[in-house]
C-alpha cells in the first residue's frame, strides 16, 4: 500500500486519541500496526472533524462517504509546497522517509522505527541509517572524556620506551 493510500484508508476509529496511536490496518504485509500521534495533529484532527464529521473514511471525497482521491491529495501536496516555496521535488513516499530519518535523528531505536514503518526486515530499515550524517556528528569519542594528564604521562612514557629509559 502507498504512502497516500495508507492515510486515505485511515478511518475515525483508527484514531486513538486516549493512546495517542493511530491504528493502520491491513498496510505492509497485510498486518495492522500502530504509529503514534502527535497532540499537534491530534489537535488539528479534532478541528478537522469538528468542521467536516467523516463517517467512513477520516478524510472523505466531495460524495458522502466515498473516499479521498490521491490525486487530490497529491495536488494539496503540490500547493502546500508551492505556498511554502519549496522547489525541491517532494512526494508523499519522500515524507514518510523524512519523518523516519527525523525519528532516528531524535534517537529513537531503530527498532521502534521498523514497527512504525511496518518493515518485516530490519536492514530495510537501516537505509535510514545511511541518509543520516547527523548522528554520527553527534557521536562523543570516548577519547574527549580522557583526561589531559592521562595523555599527557602516556606520552611521556612512550618518549621514555623510545628513549631507552
Amino acid at each position: 500500500m502507498a504512502c497516500g493510500e495508507v492515510l486515505l484508508h485511515l478511518k475515525p476509529l483508527d484514531i486513538d486519541s486516549k493512546r495517542n496511536i493511530v491504528i493502520i490496518r491491513q498496510s505492509k504485509g497485510k498486518k495492522d500496526r500502530i504509529v503514534p500521534l502527535s497532540n499537534k495533529i491530534l489537535a488539528l484532527l479534532r478541528e478537522y472533524y469538528a468542521l467536516y464529521t467523516p463517517k467512513k473514511w477520516l478524510f472523505e471525497g466531495h460524495e458522502a462517504q466515498s473516499q479521498y482521491d490521491e490525486r487530490s491529495l497529491s495536488n494539496v501536496l503540490k500547493q502546500a509546497l508551492d505556498k511554502a516555496k519549496i522547489t525541491k521535488p517532494v512526494s508523499l513516499h519522500w515524507l514518510r522517509h523524512s519523518y523516519a530519518t527525523h525519528l532516528l535523528e531524535a534517537g529513537t531505536d531503530l527498532r521502534y522505527i521498523q514497527e512504525i514503518l511496518g518493515h518485516s526486515s530490519s536492514r530495510t530499515t537501516e537505509i535510514y541509517t545511511h541518509v543520516s550524517t547527523k548522528n554520527i556528528q553527534n557521536i562523543k569519542s570516548p577519547y574527549d572524556e580522557l583526561r589531559v594528564l592521562c595523555v599527557h604521562n602516556a606520552f611521556n612514557h612512550f618518549g621514555n620506551i623510545s628513549k631507552g629509559t
